[in-house]
């Protein structure tokens, strides 16, 4: 892997924490937003250990980037956080689709494998799951009707971290 393979795909691994730590306070308390976000969190602190442990058994170098403060610490709402969330998803899946072509065009076959196999799919599945929440939040009147957004808490989001 040179530089470019190896910096590709390392955006904002710390959001769904601060996502998560921003549901969890006690003005806003909609706590199955906060674990669903914990959960997300996790799996990608799990993404990226894989992605480093790949580098270094490649004979790759990695390249550790200041943690930044994210450009917002307020949500709002629990569809403006899944919105962004989405947002953020499909920045990763195009980062991922990048450096898949990336290796491709270096004739990759081992990095092109394991991106298939550890992450497109998962991306596409998280995009469609956070999807479905934007739109069903929406449906129920999210985010001017607060009492919409703590249902959707107790029960969507309850069921998913259950």
């Amino acid at each position: 892997m040179d530089r470019d393979e190896e910096t590709a795909d390392k955006p904002h691994l710390h959001r769904n924490d601060y996502m998560s730590y921003y549901f969890d306070k006690d003005d806003v308390a909609l706590k199955n937003f906060a674990k669903y976000f914990l959960y997300q969190s996790h799996e990608e602190q799990e993404h990226a250990e894989k992605v480093m442990k790949l580098q270094n058994q490649r004979g790759g170098r990695i390249f550790l980037q200041d943690i930044r403060k994210p450009e917002r610490d307020e949500w709002g709402s629990g569809l403006e956080a899944i919105d962004c969330a989405l947002q953020l998803e499909k920045s990763v899946n195009q980062s991922l689709l990048d450096l898949h072509k990336l290796s491709t065009d270096r004739n990759d076959p081992h990095l092109c494998d394991f991106l298939e196999n550890h992450y497109l799919d998962e991306q596409m599945k998280a995009i469609k799951e956070l999807g479905d929440h934007v739109t069903n939040l929406r449906r129920t009147g999210a985010p001017q009707n607060g009492m919409a957004e703590y249902l959707f808490d107790k029960h969507a989001m309850g069921e998913e971290t259950s």
